[in-house]
């Protein structure tokens, strides 16, 4: 017999989709509590850019009069979607006053994923300017990290990842193109998973960053980031099975020279090793070799992308955020030098494959983080070096496998000593989104970490207990 709660906030996706599809809840119950919640909590937050009130819960009704519930496998789970994703009947911020685009006709094929699963959206959650950097505030707000409001949750994901860690949403949909969903997941005590290249559709700003950018969840668990990563890859549903005897690469090495991990981040992989082995698998060291040609041409692409998305947005560079401009004007120019090549690109994804047969191991296991996420403060009205500074010095360690297109996950395992949330991230050759699940989830059952920030959800007494 199942236990009737006062609400279903800080449920799970899978929790709330089983129960809407028994018919223990509503969906149209499933989002007016989450409504409710947003309401209270997100003036501290600063998480959404827009909720969509009266359409979620339109969109919720017209989940209950479905006949047929049991092939959905988000039915009734909010969502949220960040907003440089286009979803219908909204603008497409792209955290700027001076890109938005006009009211979209369609939503974005990964948005169009999520409502054939059943899943209702909520609204649009916020990102900085043209998804630069790693910390998320704008003219308008500030968005704040539930762990300790006055650390950024990250970015560019940073409006997820703090929906996420609060119970605003049980999960949310983010994009990576250098780290954005997998730093805000180390920052929250979430997990993010960036899909290999071309497993799900992009179609995203010019160019997709070339190639870089992968749309993916933040989740509060394992299972159900395996739930939303087959939604967003359009695949059948599976279960994730435990892994067997699997050879792990364990590396400290930054890919930037003269940043180290701090001592929390260097224990947390030192944990993740030990989780490894309780769960039957070896570790060995194996350091990539982080050529100084690497660092130089993802910053160049970093550059160009933030061009190549003002170009195609016909947005004169001058109507941009303080630090957006100097980016935009170092890409320009480094497209004109050359220094933005396919071919180099290709070059350290070959070497990034090779790196495990010539290693002879299964994934590779690194930080998350280098440091704790900064202050959350109004970075947008900063130098561009400043901002340059805090996002690198923190978070040196996604951004190769982006270059590399190689699938890649972050996971919480502890806490740092000032009691914020830390993880490891590991990454694995093309393919291998559920084999690197399939570990997470063996993190999970020997580790479990709290699945909220400390005083989050501020309503209810908890998830519902489902029979």
């Amino acid at each position: 017999m199942q236990d009737i709660m006062p609400t279903w906030v800080g449920a799970t996706a899978k929790q709330i989709a089983r129960g809407v599809r028994r018919g223990d809840v509503s969906a149209t119950q499933v989002v007016a509590d989450h409504l409710e919640h947003i309401a209270r909590a997100d003036a501290d937050l600063a998480a959404f850019r827009a909720v969509r009130g009266g359409e979620a819960i339109t969109e919720a009704e017209k989940v209950d009069e479905q006949e047929d519930l049991a092939n959905l496998p988000l039915a009734g789970v909010p969502v949220a979607v960040k907003e440089n994703t286009a979803v219908a009947g909204l603008p497409t911020w792209n955290g700027s006053a001076a890109v938005r685009t006009p009211v979209a006709e369609a939503d974005h094929e990964v948005v169009r994923r999520l409502r054939g699963a059943g899943a209702v959206i909520l609204g649009v959650t916020r990102m900085p300017e043209l998804g630069l950097w790693g910390l998320t505030d704008d003219e308008t707000a500030i968005t704040r990290n539930p762990w300790d409001t006055g650390r950024t949750p990250g970015g560019s994901s940073g409006g997820a990842a703090a929906a996420v860690a609060a119970g605003l949403v049980p999960i949310a949909h983010g994009n990576d193109g250098l780290g954005s969903i997998r730093i805000p997941a180390a920052c929250c005590g979430l997990v993010g998973l960036k899909p290999g290249r071309g497993v799900v559709p992009c179609q995203l700003g010019a160019e997709d960053w070339f190639g870089l950018t992968e749309h993916g969840m933040l989740t509060t668990t394992v299972a159900d980031a395996a739930v939303g990563f087959q939604v967003l890859a359009g695949r059948p549903q599976e279960k994730l099975v435990p892994p067997s005897r699997l050879r792990v690469g364990v590396s400290l090495r930054s890919p930037v020279r003269g940043v180290a991990p701090d001592a929390a981040n260097r224990d947390a992989v030192a944990a993740a090793g030990r989780l490894l082995a309780a769960a039957g698998h070896d570790t060995v060291p194996a350091d990539p070799v982080y050529p100084t040609a690497l660092g130089l041409q993802g910053i160049a692409t970093w550059f160009a992308a933030a061009a190549a998305d003002v170009r195609a947005a016909g947005v004169a560079p001058r109507h941009l955020q303080r630090r957006s401009r100097r980016h935009v004007a170092l890409g320009e120019w480094a497209q004109r030098r050359g220094y933005v090549r396919e071919a180099d690109r290709a070059a350290w994804r070959d070497r990034s494959i090779g790196f495990f047969t010539d290693h002879s191991v299964d994934l590779l296991l690194t930080p998350a983080l280098a440091g704790p996420p900064p202050e959350a403060t109004a970075w947008s009205s900063r130098s561009w070096l400043a901002n340059m500074k805090a996002s690198i010095r923190y978070a040196p360690y996604a951004a190769p496998w982006n270059i590399a297109g190689l699938p890649s996950l972050v996971v919480p395992v502890g806490r740092r000593p000032d009691g914020l949330p830390v993880a490891a991230q590991l990454i694995g050759p093309p393919g291998s989104e559920l084999l690197l699940l399939g570990v997470a989830g063996q993190f999970e059952m020997e580790a479990p970490w709290a699945r909220h920030a400390p005083g989050y959800p501020r309503v209810g007494t908890g998830s519902p207990t489902i029979a």
